[in-house]
């Protein structure tokens, strides 16, 4: 293959075959960039909190934080695939991914255990924002896939929500 050709498939659009709308498509793939952006920030602080935990609950909330984690990165690389599956791109790079993120890090030398787990909380709340929101586009679209798999996440996040919520009632 010489230079040119080269450079000429890298320009190329993708024309993964669907008989859903291209343009549709297109939007649901940047969509789950983002939405990928934010998991993996999401899982990122996540992790950081449970390396991080101290206090009287240290255990139960080291694990978790920890089985939470894991939830959290098991869905980044079924968002991937999905945004590859119907022509779209993805991440890049972790600079790309900072570019789309969302949801807030948290560089902090020290975060109170009830702070750690109000903090998660809330970006797992906004997260189930963000994906009900492609889930509509998803609707427009016609796009069951993607709109079946953002349901299964939007239950898992919402049950962190919920765990995160009752293990830092004080009461």
């Amino acid at each position: 293959m010489n230079v040119d050709n080269a450079k000429a498939r890298r320009l190329a659009p993708l024309q993964t075959p669907s008989d859903l709308p291209a343009d549709g498509l297109h939007d649901i793939a940047t969509e789950l960039s983002a939405l990928l952006a934010d998991v993996l920030a999401l899982y990122l602080k996540t992790k950081n909190f449970h390396w991080h935990m101290s206090g009287p609950h240290f255990r139960d909330y080291h694990l978790l934080l920890d089985e939470q984690a894991d939830q959290i990165f098991a869905m980044t690389d079924t968002i991937a695939e999905r945004s590859r599956k119907i022509g779209g791109t993805t991440l890049r790079s972790i600079g790309h991914a900072a570019r789309l993120q969302r949801l807030a890090d948290n560089d902090a030398d020290f975060v109170t255990p009830a702070d750690m787990l109000a903090e998660l909380r809330e970006d797992n709340r906004r997260l189930v924002g963000f994906m009900r929101g492609v889930h509509e586009l998803c609707d427009e679209v016609g796009d069951v896939a993607t709109a079946s798999l953002l349901e299964v996440w939007i239950d898992e996040a919402e049950r962190r929500t919920w765990f995160l919520y009752e293990s830092g009632r004080r009461g």
